[in-house]
């Protein structure tokens, strides 16, 4: 049975930011405005509306409602439900396959931390310092990911409401703060009016593109967090008397929110860069993206712009910092949760060993970066992350007793079963969701 002191968010304001703070991640940061920008702009973002809505906020709901019901931690979650030893075993599958995430997103988040003080010690003088900040070496990679993993550590083990929902009643505002300041800044500059054009201007000859489909599906189920445990968890720490239909649209709204506005800056600020000089496509004519968006093409356009150059990168990269703890919190959450459940460790030590074990599998990946990192990154995020949303997706349609959930999302929302919700979201657990997710995991091969 769960503890009764493991916790719980105190206000709906603050589960919302925690989850959307899950979501709201680096790879949304990066990923989203260049596929957008690679496949057919404003259609591309259509589509991805669309099925955000019509894939991940079903899924997303299924995991919210599983965790509030059993007050577990996968796997012990799914076991409780009905799903046996098989599920058991998935729901254990995810927790590997978050922490080995978590592992290898603390080193590219440690890249914004190093990034965000490169420009102080450049003010201050020293170049020597922010030359080896900024170098990305194993020594330097070794000193950031530590202080990213123990920010990550120290959050968590302060527990639900004084931990992660303080936190992330804090770190989310002002991100979404500090997004409008740079979008109004860098749309600005020259060049930044052609990038919002391949932005928002549609190419509807490419929405029925294989490519686009695919790849506007993997966005919004992935940009969501699912599958890999964080969302049931902190959908087991939400008060029983809240509506979970009206959170779960709050979370997938913010998530898709914070994507599209990323885009605002991203891409204008790529085609200024490019205006300035700086090359931003790659040998095959796409969009430079991920890390090397980030730490080649950008830096270009903030050391171009003179003194306030220095400004805007560092205001920049405290954005994409907070942006990765308040991803990075939801990663180690559900294995600390299931340590606290099932072994009753107290959540500080389980904190800070479940932490510290991941930590020493980042620093094996740091020090042998160029034979393990992108087959970490290929195992857990092609293959184990799109088999675990499928997996997720047949166990809440087909596994799981459906008065079991209807009666659970009556705590709240009483009149549910009469809502349109209600009579469609079984039909897209059962039938769309894992078809249009089999469809992605399928592409991985």
């Amino acid at each position: 049975m769960a503890s009764s002191s493991r916790g719980e968010f105190t206000s709906s304001f603050g589960f919302v930011m925690a989850a959307a703070g899950s979501a709201v991640g680096l790879g949304n940061i990066w990923g989203f405005p260049t596929q957008t920008a690679e496949n057919g702009g404003a259609a591309f973002v259509l589509i991805y509306l669309i099925l955000a809505f019509l894939v991940g906020y079903p899924v997303l709901m299924a995991e919210f409602t599983i965790g509030r019901y059993t007050r577990l931690a996968p796997p012990d979650a799914y076991k409780k439900m009905g799903g046996g030893k098989s599920f058991f075993w998935i729901g254990i599958l995810g927790l590997v396959t978050v922490g080995f995430i978590l592992s290898f997103y603390s080193i590219i988040a440690s890249g914004m931390i190093a990034y965000f003080i490169e420009p102080v010690g450049r003010l201050l003088g020293l170049e020597a310092f922010s030359d080896w900040v900024i170098s990305q070496g194993a020594s330097s990679n070794m000193v950031f990911t530590s202080i990213f993993f123990l920010l990550t550590i120290l959050i968590v083990s302060g527990g639900v409401s004084n931990g992660i929902e303080k936190w992330s009643k804090r770190f989310m505002p002002i991100l979404f703060v500090l997004f409008a300041v740079l979008v109004v800044y860098v749309l600005t500059l020259e060049g930044s009016a052609e990038g919002l054009s391949v932005y928002l201007v549609p190419d509807f000859d490419k929405i029925f593109e294989p490519g686009l489909l695919t790849s506007a599906m993997g966005q919004a189920f992935f940009s969501l967090s699912l599958g890999v445990g964080g969302m049931l968890v902190y959908g087991s720490y939400v008060n029983k008397n809240a509506n979970m239909v009206k959170l779960g649209w709050l979370v997938t709204l913010c998530d898709i929110g914070v994507a599209f506005i990323a885009g605002l800056l991203i891409i204008p600020a790529m085609y200024a860069a490019a205006n300035q000089g700086t090359e931003i496509f790659d040998a095959s004519g796409a969009l430079i993206s991920g890390p090397n968006l980030i730490f080649q093409v950008l830096p270009s356009l903030f050391q171009s712009m003179g003194s306030i150059g220095w400004v805007v990168a560092f205001v920049f990269f405290l954005l994409m910092s907070i942006a990765a703890l308040t991803s990075s919190i939801a990663m180690l959450e559900p294995v600390v949760a299931y340590v606290v459940d099932s072994k009753k460790v107290v959540r500080k030590k389980a904190s800070w060993m479940t932490g510290g074990f991941f930590w020493i599998v980042s620093l094996l990946i740091v020090f042998n970066f160029e034979r393990i990192f992108d087959l970490v990154v290929t195992v857990t995020t092609v293959y184990s992350q799109p088999f675990l949303g499928l997996a997720i997706a047949i166990f809440a349609g087909w596994v799981i007793k459906k008065n079991m959930l209807l009666n659970e999302l009556k705590n709240g929302y009483p009149e549910i079963e009469g809502t349109f919700f209600y009579k469609i979201w079984p039909i897209f657990l059962k039938v769309v969701c894992p078809i249009l997710i089999l469809v992605v995991f399928l592409q991985s091969f």
